[in-house]
This record gives C-alpha cells, structure tokens and sequence, in this order.
C-alpha cells in the first residue's frame, strides 16, 4: 500500500527518484486482522484529536509484528492492551512487536481538517467536517493496516461544538446521544456489517434533511435522509425519488435488499470524485444531488438519478461483498457500472441510454487503451492506485459485465449474481471468484473469457462478407486482432460475442439475427437461403466492446441508417457514414456531404422516431473521435472538415431545422421522456441552424436563452453562442454570470462553456478565467470545469503555434499537485496522447512531460501518470 504523497526515505530523509511499484502477483493476506474497531473523535476544524481502540488478531503462525499505516498524524498516546507504548512512527508507519495472538492496540492522534487541501482523510468543505477514505485516506484519520482486506466492525463516538456541528453522522445504524457540557454533544453510530476501512465514513455539520422510508420486500421499513443546506433541500426530491426506485429495482432484478435501519446520503462542494458508496452514509458531490429546471440541464437529472443508484447498488456488489486488494477494483466497479446502466436504461430510453454509454466509452476507455497508460481492466501493477480509478476499470469493466451477461443469458447470468453474493457475502474478493460464481451459476465455461480481466487493448475485428448466389449461402469471415499495448504483446484471441443480422436490400427487413461467438484469430460463419446479396448489420447493440472494420459503402451504411431494425446499430451505421466523409475530406481535401445530407434527412423526419434518438442519430461525431480514427490526427483539417460539413448540413436543411426548433418548443418544463427529446432536438437543430450562416442565427440562439424556462436550453443556446465572435456572445455570457454567479455549481457551467467553445481566442479566454475571482484551485469542479473542459477541446487545446494549450495545463498541474494531487494526476493523460499527434505537436507535449517529471517533489499521483506518459 502506498501513501499519496512520496514520503522521504527513513535515513537519508531524501524523496526518491521513482515510486516503488506494487504488484498483484506480490499479494499477501495480512499479517494481523482487526474484528473490531472502537473510534472516538473530539471533533474540530483547526484541530480534531481521533482515539482508536483497535481489537487485533494474529492472521497464521509467525513472528511479524503488527504494522499500522499513517500519513500527517500527529501521534499524541499509544498503549497495548492498556499499557503506554513509546513507539514513534516510522516511514509514516506504526510497527509493533506483539507477542500474543490477541491485543487491544489504542492511539491518539490529532490532525488538522482545515488545512486538508487532498480532500481525503477528513477534512472541512464548507463549513461540514467529513471524510473521503477510498483508496487510502483512512490512514490520514487514524493508524491502521489501510488495506481492503481487513474487515472489521465500528462502533463511533463523535464530539462537538453543538452550534457548529448539530448534525453526526457516520456509518450504520445511531445508537445514543446527548449533550457533553460546555455547548458540546455527542453522538454514536454502531455498524453490525463488518466493512473495509475505505468505506468509513463521518460527517458533521448545520445540515437539513429531506427525510423518507422505503419499505423494504420483507417488509422492514427503512429511514431514509438527504442531507443538504436548508436552501438547498427542495433541489434533492430527484434525488431522493431516484434513491427509492433503486432500492425498488435492486430488489426485483437482483433479490438484494437494504440492510440497516437507515439510509444517508449528505452532498458537499469539495469532493475528488463524484460520490462514495460508504457503507449506510453515501458522501455525494453536490453536482449529483442538487437538481432544479433553472440550474441543473437534463443531462444533470440524468447522471443523479445514475449515481445514486450506483452508490446505492454497491451496498451488495462493493460492501457486503468487497475487493480483495485495489487490483480487483474492477470487481465492484465494473460490476455496478453495469447495473446503473441497466437501471438507467429501465428509467428511460434503452436505445438511448446504451449509445450514451458507448459515446462514453469511445471518448475515455478507447484512446487510454490505444496510449501510454493502456492497463488491463484488473491491473497487474501500480505506483499510486488512485490513479486506477479509470475509464477501463469502470466502463470496459462494465462491458466485461456485459458480455457475460449475454454469454449466460437473463436466467443464468441472475443464478450466477445470486451464487456471488451468497457465497461471498461479508468477504473481501477477486475478481476470479465472480467469474468462477458466474460458471458456476450459468452451467458454462469461461476459461477464455477471462483474458478480459488480464489484456489491455480494444480487440479490432475485420469482417468481410461474400455471397455465393448459386448455393444460396453468405460466408462471413471474422477475424480478430489485439494491439500491443505498454508491457503486453502477441495477444492471445479473446471471445467475442457480435450480434450479428443480414438484411435484404430490396424489402429492408432483417432476413437473420444471430450472436456470433468469436472465440480464434479467424473464424467462418454460413447463412443460408440468401438469394442476393444482403447487407451486413454487426455487433449490434454494441454486443462487444471492439473496434469493427467492416468495408460497407456509403450507400450500405445510409441503408442501414435507414432500414436497421436495432437502435444502436442505426446509429452506429449513421456515425459511420459521417465519418468516412470527414475521414476522406481531411484526407483528400474534398468534402462530399450529400449522402450524409439525404441520411439526416431521412433520420430527422421519420415519424417512428422518437426526438431523442433522432438528436443522437443526426449529430456529428466529435472531433476527438474523428481524430482516433486516424493514424496521425490532424486537429486543424478535423476541424476544418466537421465545421464545413456542419454548415452544409445546416444550410441544406435550414427550412426542416426551423420547422423542428419551433416544434420542440414547450411552454412549460417537464421530466417527461417526450419532452426531455425535445430538448434534446431542439439544441441539436439550433446548432445546424447557427452553422448555417444564417443572418438571424445569433439573434435566434440569444432569443432561446433568454426565453428558457430551463437550464437544458439555456445552456445549450449559451453553447451556440459562445462558438461565435457575436455581440450576443458577450451579452448572453454576461447575463448567465450575473443571474448565477452565487451557484458554484451553475458557474461550472459558465466556465466549462468558454472552454469548450471554438472560438479563436479560446486559449487566451482560458487563461483568462484561471485568473478569475471565481476560480478556485481547491474545488475540484471548477478546475475540471476550466482546464478538464479544455483539454477535451482537440482543436482549441492543439491550436496554439507555439503550444500555449499544452503549456497552459502543465502549468496548472504544477501549481495543482502540492494542494490536490489526484484532481492534477487526472489533467495529466491530454498531454500523454503525444505520440497521435505530427512530429512538432507530439514535441511540445512531450516537452511539457518532461518538464512535469523534472519537478522536485512531485506527488506519486503525478509522478505515475507522467512518467508512463514518456516511457518508451
């Protein structure tokens, strides 16, 4: 285990060089185990002194002694089994000779929440005191062995001012309180579940609650609370309704039933993640709690209602049942990655859902497995295992979920979750025990499959199709191909199940569907009775997660987008047509649109469509995305190519898009699915619409955001906008400002527009709002905001001659990494994708690289991300 920041070394008091790597095959059960855990917290801002009494126990036969981690703990008392101990700590480190096979090991400490900038251990946000402990911030509250093996129960005690902090909470169930003299009380929480200690939780603070009940299945009722600021509680009823239809879901789709008496939830301003699942006392990022029409789009009510349920459904798959060591991550997070995908395709639009989640995964998990800092979904190694909380532990892992899901089928796939969280209920866990339950549960056998879990890469699948008119029969060839990726060559043919349906040109009906298991480098398959030639529809649904190079022309892909009777595979076949015009038009210099023109044109006024999906279906890809496909990216010709295609689209159209923008008006706002689409839509069509060049464009776009009676439209209007250079720019910027300058989290919304904005003087407008009065290092919203927002901006991030853009975030995560080493490690990854770029591109970057590694006393969060940037 490590500490986040590199500690000196005990004798030369010298930081060194490079972090010493952990490694998986290294593992060993620990030493000595903690049953029980008694905790006591005087609670302060300025100074919180923290009692552990901890009942240990000696894991085996041997002589070691008793290691406990700690980082910034200022050790005031230390005994065993009630008599004081001299022990000074060493290397961060408490170690204790014991000679027994049964103590009662007790420290005191004291620690400084207000001057917590890492946002991890406890610390103050707000006027809140409250923990974030996952992966290793439990050591920077108490000494203890901070592993997730060590499951143990808790029983806290907390003190404090009574004006300051009325409201202590911590994890299971409340058992007493009351008053401790001098305008102090008291409280203490007991929870009967043994847990890892990353899942302790502690808040304390002026809070309001949003209280409910959920009876359970069995019929136990169950408290439940939202705990906010009083003005902020009628911005949690999304929440709390998305909390009960979890619990609902949970129980009717996987039997798993709540098992305390009392639910918390409480949201804060200062949070590294997006929220945490501890066990009975979710800690929220207030940006998955806070919703209204006037603050939050629907993008926002979407992503509380899917955190809520994932923090919610880790009670089983991530608490009762946990990781063995930080290399099984994947086991809870993968795993419930999965779950709210499903729960959130139930609560909306499936079709829908799943190509979000795919965009999702193309934008993140595609180009980390194509760089540096490629890693399997269960990694073999780390330095610093904050740095893990990827998009290919969570959603590749998900998609790992996914795939077995549809290997074992609904019946086999639930038996095997079932046998899962029998078997291994209150224990720490690998990832080979869920597989083994699900072979298990499903009657099958997965040896291969598990390459998932130990191969980095996106397996690449080329198709080629021919028919043979005189037998009636098509042969398709698949064959499949893993890249090399950092430490991993001459990949092993993983499985692959592809959905896979013909269709006959002439009628459009699908003659055929079949799930093709490809499980060897290349395989045949037969389809018979195929008179003519039909047209190929693969991996629909998205069935695997691979990259599929299938030669179909442009008109076999406008067929599709047409004709294709599986959402997502209508829409894959759209995005197709779209890029391989944008693909060879940067190539050629010669941009053909018309084929895509007649596509969106068919998509947009196909009355069996649903809005929302025609918003999806209809808008071009991303200039990231069209980068990947591309051997060397060249930002400025993408760039040149989406935004031309994007004006001969919106001026070939322009009388359909005015006809949809004024359809898709509402005159009042709803959450209804019908009115969420067009929404949706109607920001879609303004975007054509101001591409156009149309005279009245910006007039338009100004007219949608002041009339809105929603943030889903007023964003998406201010977006239009602010790509432009028109006096309703600076009009409806200076107008969002003024209206929420005193919501942090609107103002986000502020920030991160400008960033992602093609505007000409995005780099220096970036710049500029890191000087802001309103820009904050240490709130992790607002830097992902600015500078996360503009490094997802390909062509304003690459567009500086001399590399501003990449000198601009190296300088951030510089200045970054002494207050919040893991928010500065996640910046880091941009400048990593050096090698994608042309010679004098890629150099900058690396420069910047360099210059990050040269740093002394540089975080190991940093240091990791960095250095393996730069490896060969």
């Amino acid at each position: 285990m490590i500490d986040a920041h590199i500690l000196p070394d005990a004798e030369t008091g010298t930081v060194p060089a490079t972090p010493p790597v952990i490694r998986r095959e290294d593992y060993k059960a620990p030493d000595w185990l903690v049953p029980e855990i008694a905790l006591d917290f005087r609670l302060d801002a300025e100074r919180t002194e923290v009692t552990a009494r901890l009942y240990v126990e000696r894991n085996g036969d041997h002589d070691r002694p008793l290691v406990l981690d700690g980082e910034e703990l200022d050790l005031l008392f230390a005994s065993v089994d009630g008599d004081p101990v001299e022990v000074a700590p060493e290397g961060g480190r408490l170690i204790l000779p014991l000679d027994g096979a049964k103590h009662v090991v007790e420290t005191r400490v004291a620690i400084a929440p207000a001057r917590n900038s890492q946002l991890m251990g406890l610390y103050a946000s707000g006027g809140l005191l409250c923990t974030q402990c996952e992966a290793e911030g439990f050591r920077r509250i108490t000494f203890f062995p901070d592993r997730p093996d060590i499951l143990s129960r808790y029983a806290v005690r907390m003190e404090a001012d009574k004006t300051l902090y009325p409201v202590l909470l911590s994890n299971g169930d409340p058992v007493a309180n009351g008053e401790a003299g001098e305008g102090r009380h008291w409280a203490q929480w007991n929870d009967p579940f043994p847990k890892p200690c990353y899942l302790f939780a502690l808040v304390a603070g002026d809070l309001a609650c949003n209280a409910d009940s959920f009876t359970t299945m069995s019929g136990r009722e169950v408290r439940l609370g939202i705990w906010v600021r009083e003005e902020d509680l009628p911005a949690t009823r999304h929440a709390m309704a998305a909390l009960r239809n979890s619990m609902a879901w949970d129980e009717r789709v996987y039997g798993r039933e709540y098992d305390l008496d009392v639910f918390n939830i409480v949201a804060v301003s200062d949070f590294n993640f997006g929220a945490m699942e501890n066990k009975g006392l979710n800690i929220f990022n207030s940006r998955y709690i806070l919703v209204d029409p006037d603050t939050a789009t629907d993008l926002d009510y979407d992503a509380v209602e899917g955190v809520v349920a994932h923090e919610y459904f880790h009670n089983w798959s991530g608490n009762r049942v946990t990781c063995r060591d930080w290399f099984q991550l994947s086991l809870k997070e993968g795993l419930t990655v999965y779950r709210d995908q499903c729960f959130s395709a139930d609560m909306g639009s499936e079709p829908v859902k799943r190509i979000e989640d795919v965009r999702l995964l193309r934008a993140g998990q595609f180009p980390e497995d194509a760089g540096p800092l490629a890693h399997p979904v269960r990694p073999e190694s780390y330095m610093e295992i904050s740095n893990f909380y990827t998009a290919t532990v969570y959603n590749k892992g998900a998609e790992v979920i996914r795939m077995m899901a549809q290997i074992l089928g609904p019946e086999g796939f639930r038996k095997g979750t079932d046998l899962y969280f029998a078997r291994h209920d209150g224990q720490a866990v690998t990832c080979e025990d869920f597989v083994r339950a699900m072979e298990e549960g499903g009657g099958v056998d997965l040896t291969q499959f598990r390459l998932w879990y130990s191969q980095a890469g996106t397996p690449r699948v080329a198709a080629t199709m021919i028919h043979d008119p005189e037998h009636r029969r098509v042969t398709l060839t698949l064959s499949q191909s893993i890249p090399d990726t950092p430490g991993q060559a001459n990949k092993k043919p993983m499985v692959l199940p592809l959905r896979t349906a013909l269709f006959d040109r002439q009628s459009g009906q699908r003659r055929e569907e079949r799930l093709l298991m490809l499980t060897g480098a290349e395989q045949s398959f037969t389809f018979e009775g195929m008179t003519s030639a039909p047209v190929l529809s693969i991996n629909r649904g998205f069935s695997a997660p691979v990259i599929v190079d299938a030669p179909r022309t442009q008109d076999e892909l406008a067929f599709l987008s047409a004709h294709d009777d599986d959402p997502f595979a209508r829409y894959e076949a759209m995005q197709q047509l779209m890029v391989n015009a944008l693909t060879e038009g940067v190539a050629s210099g010669e941009l053909e649109t018309g084929a895509v023109i007649e596509a969106i044109r068919t998509s947009a006024t196909d009355p069996s469509l649903d809005d929302a999906f025609v918003a999806e279906a209809i808008r071009l890809p991303s200039e990231a995305y069209i980068g990947d496909q591309m051997l060397v990216v060249d930002p400025q010709g993408i760039h040149d190519a989406r935004e031309a295609m994007q004006q001969a689209i919106g001026a070939a159209l322009e009388p359909l898009w005015r006809d949809l923008h004024q359809r898709t008006a509402r005159p009042a706002f709803s959450l209804e699915a019908g009115d969420k689409g067009a929404r949706k839509l109607r920001n879609v069509v303004l975007s054509y619409i101001a591409a156009s060049g149309a005279e009245d464009a910006a007039a338009l776009a100004f007219a949608q955001f002041d009339g809105a009676h929603n943030m889903t439209e007023r964003q998406g209007a201010l977006g239009v906008l602010a790509n432009g250079m028109s006096a309703e720019r600076e009009r409806a910027l200076a107008a969002f400002y003024d209206r929420y300058h005193g919501n942090a989290l609107v103002l986000d919304k502020w920030f991160q527009t400008q960033a992602l904005a093609c505007h000409p003087d995005t780099v220096e407008i970036v710049r500029a709002l890191g000087r802001h009065s309103d820009f904050t290092l240490t709130n992790p919203n607002r830097v992902r905001s600015l500078y996360g927002a503009f490094a997802a901006n390909q062509w304003a991030f690459h567009s500086g001659g001399a590399g501003e853009g990449y000198r601009l975030l190296a300088d951030l995560i510089l200045a970054l990494d002494p207050i919040n080493p893991q928010t500065a490690a996640r910046m880091v990854p941009p400048l990593g994708r050096w090698r994608r770029f042309d010679v004098e591109r890629g150099g900058r970057m690396r420069a910047e690289l360099e210059r990050i590694v040269a740093q002394p006393k540089l975080s190991r969060d940093v240091m990791e991300q960095a250095s393996k940037s730069l490896a060969d």
